[in-house]
């Protein structure tokens, strides 16, 4: 089946997966796993790559 084309750009360093759940070994009170939620530092937590004409502008 073939696929839509992406109009977005996508962040090199985390490929459009911004945030990821990572368990700490540990359990809650109801027997639940503790989790951290670490968000991408290059496009924080978007998913998105910045734009050429933004990391100009900010680079000035």
């Amino acid at each position: 089946m073939p696929q839509r084309a992406q109009n977005t750009p996508v962040c090199r360093d985390c490929d459009g997966f911004a945030t990821a759940a990572i368990t700490t070994g540990t359990r809650d009170r109801d027997g639940s796993r503790t989790t951290l939620r670490i968000a991408c530092r290059a496009c924080l937590g978007t998913g998105r790559a910045a734009s050429v004409a933004v990391l100009a502008r900010a680079g000035r």
